[in-house]
Order: C-alpha cells, then structure tokens, then sequence
C-alpha cells in the first residue's frame, strides 16, 4: 500500500490535518487553537502530520487509528465515523441469473471436482515428513457446499462492488494510457522477488478456476457502520489457505503518488522508481478491496492479523497474494497489515 505519509495544506475555516504547533506562518496563529489535539481511539496527540480533525465536530482521529484506516489526507471535508452517517447500501438482487451474469461464471461441468481430486492426490504423495519439512504448500480455498450459500456469498461482494462503482474482474487490468502489461517484470524487483513454486502456482490457478465455475471463496462482504465494508470467513479457513489475489487496474507508483485512494496497493517495488508499480482497484476489483487493513501501531491491532500480504514472482510477472497466516473462525473478520508491503517478507514464512 502507498506509506500514509503525504499531507495536504488546506487555507479553509477549518483544517482537516491538525496543525503542527511549531508550524511557519500563515498556520502559527491557528495552530494555537489545536495544539490540545488528541485522538478520540488512542488518546495521543502525537504524529499530527497523521491526524485529522473532523469537519463537523472537530474531534481528532489519526489516520492509522480509524477503521478502516487511512493511508493519505482526503482531499475537501472529512468527516469522523460519528458524524458521516453512514448509509447501509442495497442488497443485491437475490437471482441466481443475475448473480451468473454479473460474475460472467460458466457454466460448471465436472471439471472443477476433477482437478480438486488431482490436487488433493499430489498432495498425498508429496506429504511425507521429510518433504513437509523443506517446504509447507499453499492450499487452495474450500468452497461452501451449498449452492444457495455459495449465491448468497457472490450477491454480498456484487452488492459491495456496485456499491463502490466497482467492476468485477478476477485479473489484473491494463489500461491505455496506464502500465502495460509488458511493465509488469519480475526480474526488475529491487533485491529480487520470491518465485512461487510450481505446485502452489497450479492451486493458484486451481482457484481461479474454481471461481470461474462459481466455486467461490467461503467469504462474506458484510456492512459495518463503523468499519464500512468488510469481509469475514463463512467458514472454517485452514492455515496458508489461498484467500485471493489482489485485483486491480496497473499503474505506474509515479502516475499515483498524490492519489487519495486508500486501496493502492504496491505490485513491483524495482530498483529504478520510475519503473515501480501499483494496483489501483477503483474501476476494477476483486473481494480483496474489501478486506480491512489493521492499526499496526498498536498490539491489539497487530492480535487481529489472520492474513498475509506476499508479492510472487508468477511465471515472470509479479501478482500479490493475501494468504491466511494461521486458523481463521467461521465468521471472523478478515484483517492483513496494510503496511506489510514496506518490508521484505522472508522467503521461509511459507516455507
């Protein structure tokens, strides 16, 4: 994710960023009137780079405090949790066909339940003590065996997706006029970039078969006045289980550094920075979008991580995954860190 670490200056009757107390002219005088700022969640009056007043009541939130939290300043007003009013938006139509249509799922046939059976069989023979040791192997999501429970997981992220104006696509997006797809190397990453193994990069794509056929994920988009969108498992979800992959139209960092988005997401971190590279999912995204981020700033925000955020190496190009890092409940919330991208992840977390 772009680091929250850009401010915006703004000459209103109010400021959104709290001022800094030993600020220059013309904010000095007025920084007198907010030096008392605090966070209404921790308390603190420290980072006021990284806090924001509320438009309306003037309460202070630090960006890395709200939830979900914020990685840059808004652009205009800002508003606190208890003065935006949050909406509960519309349910999507309960229609199977409609749902089909939306997602653009074929039509299942017994493909799919053949190559789970494969799967599972590799993994059988390659599940000895010595082999489990070198190496611990991705496992691919399992699916709700009810197909109406199955619909109603699709209908709650088409109903969040329309929400946001966002269009569902399973793939990365290159767009005219944003990165081409021939900008998407892996060998250009700063220090290298970990392959994924071919056994997980055919559960990997065992996943996104899986979807197409309208085997989705045991996740739920739910609505939170508070946390807005979220999602949480429908189902018990195993350690290492492949979530999903990040989705997103692709963008040069340079092209999006002053964006607003709180949903970029670092693809390709390469040692030249003109040539690093972003996803952005605002016209294009996947139930990843969804998924909050946690206050890595504090212990408890830290004690909600049940997902990790790894960038692979995929057949040469970069993709991000979000990978469950231990045992996630039936009904907990999904939360990965959302600044895990600064640092390099050790290529035997998984291993």
């Amino acid at each position: 994710m772009v680091s929250p670490t850009r401010t915006t200056t703004m000459v209103l009757r109010r400021r959104t960023i709290a001022p800094n107390p030993h600020s220059d002219p013309p904010f000095a005088n007025e920084a007198s009137d907010y030096d008392d700022a605090r966070c209404e969640k921790c308390g603190s009056g420290n980072y006021p780079s990284e806090l924001l007043l509320c438009d309306k009541c003037d309460k202070g939130y630090h960006l890395f405090c709200l939830t979900p939290i914020l990685v840059s300043v808004p652009k205009g007003s800002w508003f606190c949790p208890t003065c935006s009013n949050h909406k509960i938006p519309k349910a999507f139509p309960f229609v199977q066909t409609k749902i089909i249509d939306f997602f653009r799922i074929q039509r299942s046939t017994g493909l799919t339940q053949k190559l789970i059976q494969d799967n599972i069989k590799k993994r059988k023979r390659g599940s000895g003590l010595v082999v489990s040791k070198k190496r611990r192997k991705l496992l691919p999501f399992n699916p709700t065996e009810d197909p109406e429970r199955r619909l109603q997981q699709m209908a709650s992220l088409a109903a969040a997706l329309r929400a946001s104006g966002t269009e569902f696509s399973n793939e990365l997006i290159y767009m005219s006029g944003m990165a081409p797809r021939s900008a998407n190397c892996a060998a250009l990453e700063k220090g290298g970039m970990q392959v994924l193994p071919k056994e997980d990069t055919e559960t990997l794509n065992l996943c996104k078969t899986m979807m197409n056929r309208g085997e989705w994920p045991p996740l739920l988009v739910v609505y939170d006045v508070k946390e807005g969108f979220t999602v949480q498992a429908d189902r018990f979800i195993k350690d290492l289980t492949i979530i999903t992959e990040y989705i997103g139209e692709v963008d040069y960092l340079k092209n999006r550094e002053n964006d607003d988005g709180d949903s970029t997401m670092t693809l390709l971190y390469a040692e030249d920075p003109s040539q690093s590279l972003v996803i952005c999912p605002y016209k294009h995204g996947n139930i990843a979008r969804f998924i909050n981020g946690i206050n890595n700033h504090t212990a408890d925000g830290k004690k909600k991580q049940n997902l990790k955020c790894v960038r692979y190496d995929v057949n040469g190009e970069c993709r991000v995954l979000l990978i469950a890092n231990r045992d996630i409940r039936k009904g907990e919330r999904l939360y990965y860190d959302y600044n895990g991208y600064e640092h390099e992840y050790p290529t035997d977390h998984f291993v």
